[in-house]
């Protein structure tokens, strides 16, 4: 497999997850975050734009990730910001940061593929985000109608065990309309709700979060920030290897959280 442009790579994948449209928090820096030399010869997909990340990525990589490097802002390049941007540019390595884009796209999003991944089909969107819904429901299949069997499933479908995800058993034991929103979306208890669901997905909540749900009649899975967000960046990562022919690899760093 032969080195493409790092800047055709960069043109479609904005396009693709409509990078510039999409809205987000403005320290998300969605897009290209560092370039290279010009040339891509691999992609790793990763959750975070951590050192310990940036640390295992090969020379000549494409880093693509959903939480980039600028979340704390316009910061001095000193400390943590200086280690993490001189090792990308040593090994010339160009990182590539998609957050909400990421969340909410109806191929690739972490919201549908996960739903994919658990047998759910899509049958509508739920959830504002600044103006955009982000995330999906559908009707969960016979297999899955017993929560605690769906709490097994969306453990199997993210690999987390030993405790692996959580349940607030605030709905029916029989579920039937499940809605995701990937991530720390805990505080979209009230939009699913509002949506007509009674089971909810996603990654993390407040402590507060657990009487919205016993009280609202939700059963709300927390099954992890990180764990939940894995499955965007492999989809994405697979998707843009195969339309330029390159190898890709995911960087797996589980914070537990």
């Amino acid at each position: 497999m032969s080195p493409v442009p790092l800047a055709d790579v960069v043109a479609y994948a904005d396009e693709y997850l409509r990078i510039r449209e999409v809205p987000d928090e403005r320290n998300a820096a969605n897009g290209l975050q560092v370039e290279n030399r010009g040339s891509v010869g691999r992609i790793v997909a990763a959750v975070d734009a951590s050192q310990t990340t940036i640390d295992g990525v090969p020379p000549d990589s494409l880093l693509l990730v959903h939480h980039g490097l600028f979340w704390d802002g316009n910061v001095p390049v000193t400390g943590r910001r200086y280690r993490r941007i001189s090792t990308l540019l040593e090994n010339d390595v160009a990182v590539y940061s998609a957050h909400i884009p990421l969340d909410l796209h109806p191929e690739v999003g972490n919201n549908v593929v996960l739903a994919d991944r658990l047998g759910i089909e899509v049958e509508g969107w739920f959830g504002d985000y600044k103006g955009s819904p982000i995330g999906v429901w559908g009707f969960a299949p016979a297999r899955l109608g017993a929560r605690q069997t769906l709490l097994g499933e969306v453990n199997r479908a993210l690999g987390t065990f030993a405790p692996g995800a959580r349940l607030i058993p605030g709905g029916p034991e029989r579920v039937s309309r499940v809605g995701i929103i990937t991530g720390g979306a805990g505080s979209m208890i009230g939009e699913a709700r509002g949506a007509g669901l009674d089971t909810y997905i996603t990654g993390e909540g407040a402590h507060h979060t657990y009487f919205d749900a016993v009280e609202w009649g939700l059963n709300v899975i927390y099954a992890g920030h990180y764990a939940t967000e894995t499955l965007g960046v492999q989809a994405l990562a697979s998707h843009l290897g195969e339309r330029f022919d390159l190898e890709w690899e995911f960087h797996d760093h589980p914070t537990g959280m």
